[in-house]
């Protein structure tokens, strides 16, 4: 398999309303991509379609080389991990944190079937990878924000997808808290066997080093995509957020700065 993702000419209405206005946008295996966009830019509508909820106005759409409108969308959706922060809001707050990370084995909230040694096997080595395994035998409900969103890869990573999605998985998230999952990440993106990876974020800073090619929308549009160092500059991310910034490097991460008029200002 050569590409994960190809989207051609992929246009979205709501009504008289264009949400999503020909996009073309392809993902080959093993690139790991950052989607960047304010809210509104059309984001989660796009995951959608990547996902198989909802269906393009116009355009193709074909996932893990599986052509939409000629595949099993339920059966393709089983090879995608998409962890959402609206997902958790759906899980059982009494569940035990295994059950929650075994329960992705079979794409069920809450735990029905009866997992195998195997499974609970493999939801302890995730739950050492995602360095969470100290969760083991906590209520779901008792987790921090960051220890539920570990949870929630580790319950993706269950049915060995293909490609995994994050959408914003460090939204409510505090400093420090943010800093230990993007450890985690990134450990998990450096396994041989890792998916490839989508990340989601509005914030430039969240995006590690091995998200080497970025997707940034605006207002339903591709403003720009292609390689992330190109790309996250001050001058084209002041173009693309439509204010002047300063984009500060340090460690291979990308800091904004607003640049205020005073700042400006004293400059010149």
């Amino acid at each position: 398999m050569e590409h994960v993702i190809q989207i051609q000419d992929v246009s979205y209405r709501r009504g008289d309303q264009g949400i999503l206005k020909n996009i073309s946008w392809s993902v080959k295996k093993g690139e790991h991509w950052a989607i960047l966009g304010l809210n509104g830019s059309g984001k989660t509508t796009l995951l959608n379609i990547i996902n198989g909820y909802m269906w393009p106005t116009s355009g193709k759409v074909a996932v893990l080389e599986e052509s939409f409108g000629s595949v099993d969308l339920r059966e393709l959706r089983t090879s995608i991990g998409w962890v959402s922060s609206s997902l958790q809001d759906k899980l059982y707050a009494q569940d035990k944190a295994e059950n929650i990370v075994v329960s992705g084995k079979y794409a069920s909230i809450g735990l029905y079937d009866t997992p195998s040694d195997e499974d609970w096997n493999q939801a302890d080595q995730l739950m050492v990878q995602l360095q969470c395994s100290h969760l083991k035998g906590r209520v779901y409900q008792s987790c921090s924000q960051g220890e539920k969103q570990k949870l929630l890869i580790a319950r993706a990573l269950m049915a060995s997808p293909k490609l995994l999605i994050l959408d914003e998985p460090c939204n409510g998230l505090d400093l420090f808290s943010r800093e230990r999952l993007l450890e985690a990440i990134q450990q998990l993106a450096e396994d041989e066997g890792a998916p490839t990876l989508l990340f989601v974020t509005h914030h430039t800073e969240e995006i590690l080093p091995m998200f080497r090619h970025a997707l940034l929308l605006r207002r339903g549009e591709v403003f720009m995509q292609g390689d992330i160092q190109q790309l996250l500059t001050s001058e084209r991310l002041s173009r693309f957020f439509e204010t002047p910034v300063e984009a500060v490097r340090r460690d291979e991460r990308i800091w904004l700065l607003p640049l205020t008029k005073s700042t400006l200002q004293h400059e010149k």
